[in-house]
């Protein structure tokens, strides 16, 4: 059997994943219960564990015809029940009100209801009539057999995920095999893909740190790498997972429930519930392989055979086995260092005179700022005096133009250049010097900004513009 390689790491193949790991480990009863999402869920709910609530669903062109439309919610996804690989899921947002009609001889009606899409367009119930008779005809089935279309609540956005999914429910993918998670990722909704949290539509699947639950790489679609999310200046390394270790649990407790051996678990993380089990996937795709940049061959292969009693227990094996190699690959293959949110860095100013202290990470800041004392023991001392001078004299320098503001500042000895800088507390005009900032063994060459920072715990924070050679891991 061939093997396939990429940046030098072993990848499992869809071939070896079939015939290595879905044949042996997963019988036909156990694949029967997976690809049928409504049975599956029911197993689960009984389990024990937490799924979205189903709504209604609709079997027969019968039970179309006869369906109550005004019992829906305003927002709902509908679902085939043997789908695959998010064909057929349609996502409503929301609902248009609607207004009674009085005809001529004074009888009320009531117009059918109408939906709204991520994108903002329409869906009527001839849509969705639609949309279901394709769902039962199989056209989104596995092996296009007729099918059962199902409503199911959507769940509510957690906070933390509302600057990096567009639209939909971000999911975490959980490989389980002999009762250990092996690897993880964040699937992120784009607008590309719909609202979506799928790979193969356009999503985005970001590599999780077992040990941690902490985010490193991201993966536009089926394999292009990114930092950030697109169109934006949100770096998608450095997300802490909420209810991480629940997480895995749930995704190990799903295949003692389901008896498969090897699976792909969904859980999404609704902002009342907390973790909700989404389904379970007998066939799990592989991108997730690129998205942590790590093969699961050799991970699968190295917890083959062991005896693992509980799920807590294989929970606690998957996270000592498989957590922090990511730090190292991703080092290693992104060619980029992994920093924690607070760093010893090294600062060298005017007559190279040095000072080494620790600095915040902060990607909220678009540029780095040192305190003044800072910038008075690194030589420019003269600059913070006038600097200073200039604070005490002109109290609303911002709210002079641009050319007045210049005309103030540009006296200002071994002065860069003057900013703008926007945070919690307004905006401040500044002016910046250019140093030489060392971290981790990388040199960074920089203009910083000037600011009192004496009240601070520390006398520096290095922003956005100096982290494009690392990533952050907020647990270090």
């Amino acid at each position: 059997m061939f093997e396939i390689f990429k940046n030098g790491k072993k990848l499992l193949g869809m071939n070896a994943r079939n015939l290595d790991y879905i044949r042996p480990y997963n019988r036909k009863k156990a694949k029967k219960l997976a690809d049928d999402k409504i049975l599956s869920k029911r197993m689960l709910k009984k389990g024990g564990i937490p799924v979205p609530k189903l709504l209604a669903k609709i079997r027969t062109v019968e039970e179309l015809e006869n369906f109550d439309w005004f019992s829906l919610p305003s927002t709902f996804a509908l679902k085939p029940n043997r789908g695959y690989g998010g064909g057929g899921i349609l996502v409503v947002y929301g609902k248009k009100k609607v207004f009674k009609c009085v005809s001529s001889d004074g009888t009320e009606t009531i117009p059918d209801p109408v939906w709204i899409k991520a994108d903002g367009s329409k869906v009527t119930v001839e849509d969705l009539k639609g949309h279901i008779l394709n769902i039962l005809d199989g056209a989104f089935s596995l092996a296009n057999m007729p099918d059962i279309a199902f409503f199911e609540e959507r769940l509510t956005l957690l906070k933390l995920f509302k600057p990096y999914a567009y639209k939909g429910i971000p999911d975490i993918r959980v490989i389980v095999f002999n009762h250990i998670p092996v690897m993880a990722m964040l699937r992120l909704p784009t607008k590309e893909s719909g609202g979506k949290a799928n790979l193969q539509q356009g999503g985005i699947g970001v590599g999780i740190d077992l040990a941690t639950g902490v985010t490193t790489t991201a993966v536009l679609g089926k394999g292009k790498i990114i930092d950030y999310v697109p169109g934006t200046r949100m770096l998608l390394s450095g997300i802490r997972i909420p209810y991480w270790k629940d997480i895995l649990l749930l995704a190990v407790k799903a295949q003692e429930v389901s008896g498969m051996g090897f699976l792909g678990a969904d859980v999404a993380i609704d902002r009342e519930r907390g973790p909700v089990f989404l389904e379970i996937n007998a066939r799990p795709g592989l991108a997730i392989q690129v998205a942590n940049l790590s093969g699961l061959k050799e991970r699968l292969e190295r917890i083959k055979g062991l005896k693992i009693k509980t799920a807590a227990r294989g929970v606690r094996v998957g996270r000592d086995l498989f957590g922090g190699e990511v730090e190292e690959e991703v080092e290693e293959i992104s060619g980029r260092k992994m920093i924690g949110t607070i760093e010893k860095v090294k600062l060298v100013g005017r007559n190279n005179k040095t000072i080494e202290v620790e600095a915040k990470i902060d990607t909220g800041a678009g540029f780095t700022s040192i305190d003044t004392d800072l910038a008075q023991q690194l030589g420019f001392e003269d600059t913070v005096a006038e600097y200073q001078k200039i604070e005490a004299t002109y109290k609303d320098i911002q709210h002079l133009s641009k050319k007045e503001r210049w005309g103030i500042y540009k006296h200002i000895p071994h002065l860069e250049s003057t900013v703008i800088v926007n945070s919690a507390s307004g905006s401040t005009y500044r002016p910046t010097i250019k140093i030489t900032v060392v971290m981790d063994n990388v040199v960074i060459p920089t203009k910083v900004t000037l600011i009192n920072r004496a009240h601070l715990k520390y006398p520096i924070i290095i922003g956005k513009r100096n982290l494009r050679k690392f990533l952050i891991d907020v647990n270090k």
